[in-house]
């Protein structure tokens, strides 16, 4: 009885599968919000050893933004990374990134990080900031 020629195709197309699928779950690693807590957050702020991010937008930076935050907003990563506001970013620092409610968070840690920032996404938002004693920026 003569052997199929795809008895030989089908396992080593399986392996390929197989690697393709593991290389591209390592390389889509999406970011997850932080589990440090607010007082870690500010602690370390305070401490100089990280940076507040904020990716909302300008009407919501101009309603209340955080004392000292750096604005980034998201569509500003999305349309193309800004090259010259991401030097203003410091790259020794760990980045704590907030939106309103964390989701905007999450797509902004994964372009920051592609840009080898060290990121945290923070799922607070900005009224939860506040409410733990981030101070509010006096315009």
């Amino acid at each position: 009885m003569k052997a199929n020629p795809l008895m030989r195709i089908i396992p080593s197309f399986g392996l390929t599968l197989v690697l393709i699928s593991s290389f591209v779950t390592t390389m889509v690693q999406a970011a997850e919000h932080t589990k440090d807590s607010l007082k870690t957050v500010k602690k370390n702020v305070d401490d100089e050893t990280a940076v507040l991010i904020d990716v909302r937008e300008q009407g919501e930076w101009d309603d209340g933004h955080v004392a000292g935050a750096i604005f980034l907003p998201l569509s500003s990563l999305q349309d193309e990374v800004n090259k010259e506001k991401l030097k203003s970013v410091p790259r020794e620092k760990t980045l704590y990134v907030h939106c309103a409610v964390g989701k905007r968070a999450l797509v902004a840690a994964n372009i920051l990080e592609k840009q080898g920032f060290t990121v945290r996404p923070l799922k607070p938002g900005y009224k939860e900031l506040i409410s733990a004693g981030f101070p509010k920026a006096k315009d």
